[in-house]
């Protein structure tokens, strides 16, 4: 049985790579703009569609439906549109074209829609369908953009140092969802919603520096790959082919499908706990407070050997704590059911991005992630879809009870379904490599 590599000694030693540290710095700058950005849509569209009436007539009957929550409904359908059309490009992209400038390119346009959105504000020229666009605009960069990031991670860093990597990677994404909705709770409390849009764009130009500034020039990971079907065929069935990966995908979708919580919560701090905007920017740090807790704790740790059983256990906590969420009319509970979701969710990240990295060869990385990128967002963006659909229909609680309760059965149904990933450990995942090492992979 082969061995683990050793990890370096220390604490966050994947900081002590220049390149790295430079790319995590201006992604955590870029996440803070990116999240006030959620918070800010989120309450845009809620503040616009507030007070008017929706009905619809079925079998002779009238039911009037909640139009603010099918409005932060729609925000889901606007991103994940985008996700589903473009991300298997961008993963394909990822692998054939340097990386950093891919990331530059997107991440420079990622900047100028929100800029526009800024201007829109200020010119009280906003409309529902003009931060829609804006927001599918947004996510189509964000397809083409996350493969790469995340692919050129493991080029920055020895590979004994990925794990503390991707648990940084994390960790600093948890910080910008605590600093971000507070931020932004409190910017749309007293001043203008263009405000957060503005701040979003200039993050995106840090992070456009910080990648100008790496000296990492790697090129293309697969080089004699063309931007075509058979290049997304190869590396849809190395997905496919892996079935701890493909294990690992359907979990994270079908969890986030039922447990979309988040686009709801301007309806459950104004309804539900009357609050309000900052009490909405509060609540939206809970599961950022746990998501931090959690990755802290994980990025101390040398490794987690039973991961298969942790990876499980974790999203069917985070189902649970999604339903007790949704029960709760007590904002300090609401807060600690919210955070519990944010730590479980943390967990089973790590685990999952740490597996599917070590598994998968650089060349083939970006596509990986471009295929993991249908199912990551898209199960949230759907999810938000779905949530809104039934919030509307049958109210807030329902709609989140429901869901945490069907992550719960679904959790128990994948382990049942793929038993290797419920017995999964350290020592399998090198075996794992060596047999893909060895088939030539």
């Amino acid at each position: 049985m082969g061995r683990m590599p050793a990890p370096s000694a220390g604490r966050f030693v994947a900081l002590r790579h220049r390149d790295y540290r430079l790319i995590w710095a201006g992604n955590f700058v870029s996440i803070i703009g990116s999240q006030m950005q959620f918070v800010a849509i989120n309450w845009h569209i809620y503040k616009l569609l507030e007070g008017t009436q929706l009905s619809v007539d079925l079998l002779g009957r009238e039911f009037a439906l909640n139009s603010e929550a099918l409005g932060l409904g729609g925000v889901g359908l606007a991103r994940i549109v985008p996700i589903l059309f473009f991300a298997l490009v961008g993963g394909t992209l990822a692998d054939i074209v340097d990386r950093r400038k891919l990331l530059v390119l997107t991440n420079g346009a990622a900047a100028g829609f929100a800029a526009l959105l800024a201007a829109l504000s200020f010119a009280q020229r906003d409309t529902v369908w003009a931060i829609y666009l804006l927001t599918a605009a947004g996510a189509a960069t964000t397809a083409f953009s996350s493969p790469a990031f995340q692919s050129i991670v493991p080029n920055l860093v020895p590979r004994e140092d990925l794990t503390n990597a991707i648990s940084l990677n994390s960790l600093v994404r948890q910080m910008a969802t605590i600093v971000g909705p507070a931020a932004a709770g409190v910017i749309l409390a007293a001043s203008n919603v263009g405000w957060v849009y503005a701040i979003n764009a200039a993050s995106f130009v840090v992070i456009v520096v910080a990648l100008l500034l790496i000296r990492s020039r790697s090129g293309p990971a697969a080089k004699d790959t063309g931007l075509g079907w058979a290049a997304i065929v190869e590396g849809w069935r190395f997905v496919r082919g892996t079935r701890i990966i493909w294990g690992s995908m359907l979990l994270d979708f079908f969890a986030t499908l039922f447990s979309s919580a988040r686009t709801l919560l301007p309806l459950v701090a104004d309804q539900v706990l009357g609050m309000g905007a900052q009490g909405y920017g509060l609540l939206a740090t809970a599961d950022a407070v746990g998501s931090l807790t959690a990755g802290m704790a994980i990025s101390l740790r040398k490794d987690i050997y039973r991961q298969g059983a942790v990876l499980l256990g974790s999203v069917a906590i985070y189902g649970l704590a999604t339903a007790l969420f949704g029960l709760s009319t007590n904002f300090a509970l609401s807060y600690l059911f919210f955070a519990a979701v944010g730590a479980s969710d943390t967990i089973s990240t790590i685990i999952r991005q740490t597996l599917r990295q070590m598994m998968t060869p650089d060349r083939l990385r970006g596509r990986m992630t471009g295929i993991n990128q249908v199912f990551f967002m898209g199960g949230p963006q759907l999810g938000e879809m779905e949530a809104g659909a039934v919030a509307a229909a049958f109210g807030v609680p329902f709609a989140i009870v429901s869901g945490g309760l069907a992550t719960v059965a679904m959790t128990g149904y994948i382990a049942w379904r793929y038993p290797r990933l419920r017995r999964y450990t350290s020592a399998t995942m090198v075996e794992d490599q060596e047999r893909l090492a060895q088939a030539g992979a």
